[in-house]
């Protein structure tokens, strides 16, 4: 897995899962709950994958010559991709979204990405979640910046969230995020011993250095333990795929539907590193497809009428090279592909302008150069679905006027 940075707040605490949750936190009120939000959820397939296997240019030789081992055959032939509009073809492992995109409720966004020339995982997951490519000095992530710029409501503790051990970097910030593996295991854990005698620290702390982080754990958990999220499961016949981000979707799933104001999720994935024996129709990338498409699907499906308050985005850090490599797989690349899908999406649709694959198309001669930046993506979504009503510290120094956007939402 790849090694990422870990922000954590100011005071020194995280908000995580794992661990029991303290008495105090039982004894509290009950919350109200938040109805009517409309939800951004992101995904990260950290490890780059390798979009041109994902939504595959069937149409242009160029792919089929520099995959000799691992393209994925056009559609109608044995395991060949699923046509979409007669030059892209979906991943055969990806059939489970295929009805979402015939109906017009998912779309995809070619030739994408970051336009940071950075090979590194590291760096490029950095770049990306900073929504600043090339600074490293930024502190915050994009998303976090994005709820913080939503003032003068009120505002749930739970608006943010992520389903993993330690707050990702898109989160860290001072707008508040809470990151959490398992609902039913919310609670408190960091630099300082928080069991035994937590009440009593946690009132010494009220007015001090700790106090924000400390009262905002315990009104997550007042809600939790008044929502009881855990309790409702999948609906409409949703059956999620075992692994991570499986459990991670039907937990975001609770938590929507148990109005508790959630207006980010965060979600991440790994495994798509394919350096050798990538496979095209079956095997290491397909296996990891499949897993992926059938975890959104079941998402979906469980969600049902609720997908009309929500919109999923996915992303990843760089693309692969066109060419494979002389152990049947990718290296690092450059452009990538991006999936929407849920409420207000004008899907059916493979948006974005194709480079090309012929040798003086590619970008550094080696990859699918980049025509949509990650962050007009980013921009229209934040803007018609969270309704962020400024763009301009969200991603700083970098031009977010509509006329750069997609229309892939309503």
């Amino acid at each position: 897995m790849i090694d990422r940075r870990i922000f954590l707040k100011s005071s020194g605490l995280a908000l995580v899962g794992g661990s029991l949750l303290p008495s105090v936190f039982v004894k509290m009120a009950n919350a109200a709950t938040t109805k009517g939000s409309k939800t951004l959820v992101a995904i990260f397939q950290r490890g780059a994958v390798d979009g041109l296997n994902v939504i595959v240019p069937f149409g242009e030789k160029a792919y089929y010559d520099a995959r000799p081992t691992i393209a994925v055959p056009r559609p109608g032939a044995a395991g060949g991709a699923i046509d979409l509009d007669g030059f892209f073809g979906l991943h055969p492992s990806l059939a489970s979204l295929t009805p979402y995109f015939k109906d017009h409720s998912a779309a995809f966004v070619h030739a994408a990405g970051s336009p940071d020339a950075t090979r590194s995982h590291f760096d490029a997951q950095d770049f990306m979640e900073s929504g600043t490519p090339g600074v490293k000095s930024t502190e915050d992530g994009f998303l976090s910046r994005a709820v913080g710029m939503k003032k003068g409501t009120p505002v749930s503790p739970l608006r943010a969230v992520a389903l993993s051990p330690a707050l990702p970097r898109i989160l860290a910030g001072s707008a508040g995020a809470v990151a959490m593996t398992n609902l039913s295991q919310f609670g408190i854990r960091g630099g300082a011993n928080v069991s035994g005698g937590f009440e009593s620290m946690y009132a010494e702390a009220v007015a001090g250095t700790l106090g924000g982080t400390a009262k905002e754990s315990f009104e997550v958990a007042r809600i939790l333990k008044s929502a009881d999220p855990q309790k409702l499961q999948p609906e409409n016949g949703a059956v999620y795929p075992n692994g991570p981000l499986g459990n991670s979707l039907r937990q975001i799933a609770q938590l929507i539907k148990s109005n508790v104001g959630l207006e980010v999720a965060f979600a991440d994935v790994s495994g798509w590193d394919t350096h050798a024996g990538e496979g095209g129709a079956q095997g290491q990338l397909a296996n990891n497809l499949r897993n992926f498409s059938d975890a959104i699907a079941a998402f979906t499906r469980d969600l049902g009428s609720r997908m009309g308050d929500v919109v999923l985005v996915t992303m990843s850090e760089f693309g692969r090279t066109v060419r494979e490599n002389g152990n049947r797989g990718t290296d690092h690349g450059h452009a990538n592909v991006m999936l929407v899908l849920g409420g207000g999406v004008k899907g059916g649709k493979v948006y974005g302008k194709w480079p090309g694959l012929s040798s003086q198309q590619l970008y550094e001669n080696r990859d699918l150069a980049i025509t949509t930046d990650f962050r007009d993506v980013f921009s229209e979504l934040l803007t018609k679905q969270l309704a962020v009503p400024s763009l301009r510290s969200v991603f700083p120094g970098y031009d977010t006027s509509p006329s750069k956007w997609k229309g892939i939402l309503a």
